[in-house]
């Protein structure tokens, strides 16, 4: 299935795009386009062979896997305890997140920018701007501009994902939206001027093979400025359940640009859900009774850090949700307390950094990481091949609350993404794609195996789908008599459209990134 993004009709690219970019555009399209979609159709076909009982697994033995080989990670790059990530469309929140002090900052193009053309420029735009050191906030409590300012922090942009394509650039054909961001950055920025190497954040890869075209477009867009091709240095998450079992492979395939894997949490989650879908027993509990070291996250947490370090790059942990409040004193304190258990856990799992989002996090997730790295430390597991995919059972909830909770999640980030919004604070959980394809999945995986839940009165209650519609008509007019903190009156307006868009991605089996 494809994703896209349309530009208006009327767009002439050669006139309202920078000026020769169209024709530094086409042939690279016609590169790696049609590689793109190659690419799309495999992953389509191991999707529906996990789902006819043949789920993911370790590839055979081979040179990635048996030979000698080490990666050298640049001394700029050697501290990463912390990259702090934002929506690139927000541009003061940018400022906030580069001027926080953070070893790292990834200008996010992807699942926290809404996936609408305006916004996709701005947020080009805005990272242009950030790279020259030119973009800038009016601080009205402070009444003074703010401007990002000159330091050692790391700056990584992430792209879309090769899932998806992008439309109208080119009259009547689709093209990479992964190759579309990326190169009109690359075309409108100078490296010399950088402080270190382009760096890029790969997303949503699900297979080694696919290193294989970044490894390429990085070369080619090096080749292009007269550069080594060596040049641009990247990280990979690692958020769908089949690149689980090929990391090593993907790292090998790119090690001439690699610096390290990150174990994107919420998205591989979700990924999980989809790939064993079919199978009755595996059955998620409500997300927010999941402890952080769940097995099936565990068992992962600890596999990375074995690879990267064997190699010699990072490995970095994920995202905590739960974001501190300036506003919320117990809602602040709870937050910084599980940030603090969330990233010891994964120093204890020998990862080298990990994901925040908000300014206040940073110096409690670099403290609990030893400087600057620890790559160092080579963990020997007991298997080299562990389970990625223990049964959850005995951990958390499946209860009634938790499928309203979903529901009225996912209407509430619908209804962002319908006004403009990549990512929604709700309820002091950051949402994004990655949470809302949770939920989502999360309520057709109950429907598609009729789990039965304690009602309300007491009685057993069976998940159907005439049950996920009442809940969704019961919690839009609850929404709409009392509305929530985010959204104002004239976001009020699309919340119908929210529900409905909503419950049809759950209804149609539309379970993957959108």
């Amino acid at each position: 299935m494809q994703y896209m993004n349309y530009a208006p009709t009327d767009l002439n690219p050669q006139k309202d795009l920078p000026e020769g970019f169209f024709d530094f555009l086409l042939p690279l399209h016609k590169q790696f386009t049609p590689w793109q979609q190659k690419l799309i159709s495999k992953r389509a076909e191991v999707l529906q062979a996990s789902h006819r009982g043949n789920p993911p697994n370790y590839l055979p033995p081979s040179e990635a896997t048996t030979s000698d080989w080490r990666i050298e990670v640049p001394d700029w790059c050697a501290d990463q305890r912390n990259q702090m990530t934002g929506p690139a469309d927000d541009g003061a929140l940018t400022v906030k997140l580069l001027n926080s002090g953070s070893p790292a900052v990834m200008i996010d193009l992807e699942d926290s920018t809404a996936n609408v053309w305006e916004n996709v420029l701005l947020a080009v735009r805005n990272t242009i701007a950030a790279y020259k050191y030119e973009l800038s906030y009016e601080d009205q409590k402070r009444g003074k501009k703010v401007t990002v300012q000159h330091s050692k922090t790391v700056t990584w942009v992430r792209p879309r994902g090769l899932h998806v394509s992008q439309g109208g650039v080119i009259k009547n054909e689709i093209m990479s939206a992964s190759l579309f961001d990326l190169a009109l950055i690359w075309y409108q920025i100078d490296p010399a001027r950088l402080p270190h190497n382009f760096c890029v954040y790969i997303p949503k890869s699900e297979s080694a093979e696919e290193a294989l075209w970044w490894r390429d477009l990085f070369e080619t867009f090096a080749k292009s400025k007269g550069l080594p091709k060596d040049y641009i240095k990247c990280m990979a998450l690692v958020e769908a359940h089949p690149l689980a079992y090929q990391m090593e492979e993907f790292l090998f395939n790119l090690r001439d640009h690699c610096l390290g894997l990150n174990l994107g949490r919420w998205d591989y989650m979700a990924s999980l859900i989809d790939f064993m879908i079919e199978d009755p027993n595996w059955i998620l509990p409500d997300r927010n009774t999941i402890p952080h070291d769940v097995a099936f996250f565990q068992n992962f947490r600890t596999l990375m850090p074995e690879i990267c370090h064997k190699h010699g790059v990072h490995a970095i942990g994920g995202m905590t949700a739960l974001y501190p409040s300036r506003t919320d004193a117990e809602l602040n304190e709870r937050a910084l307390k599980v940030l603090k258990q969330d990233k010891k856990n994964e120093a204890d799992c020998l990862m080298d950094g990990a994901w925040t989002g908000h300014p206040d996090q940073n110096e409690i997730a670099v403290a609990q990481f030893p400087y600057p790295n620890q790559i160092a430390k080579l963990p020997k597991l007991p298997n080299s091949h562990p389970d990625l995919r223990p049964i959850p059972r005995g951990v958390g909830a499946i209860t009634l609350a938790g499928t309203r909770a979903a529901v009225r999640t996912v209407i509430r980030y619908r209804n962002g993404v319908l006004n403009g919004k990549g990512a929604s604070l709700l309820d002091g959980y950051m949402e994004d794609l990655a949470t809302d394809r949770i939920y989502r999945l999360m309520i057709a995986q109950r429907v598609r195996h009729q789990v039965k839940v304690p009602a309300d009165d007491g009685k057993t209650l069976e998940h159907t789908p005439t049950l996920v519609t009442r809940l969704f008509d019961e919690e839009l007019a609850k929404m709409q008599l009392d509305l929530p903190a985010e959204i104002d009156g004239q976001a009020a307006a699309t919340l119908p459209e929210a529900r409905r868009i909503a419950e049809e991605l759950i209804v149609k089996g539309q379970h993957s990134p959108i």
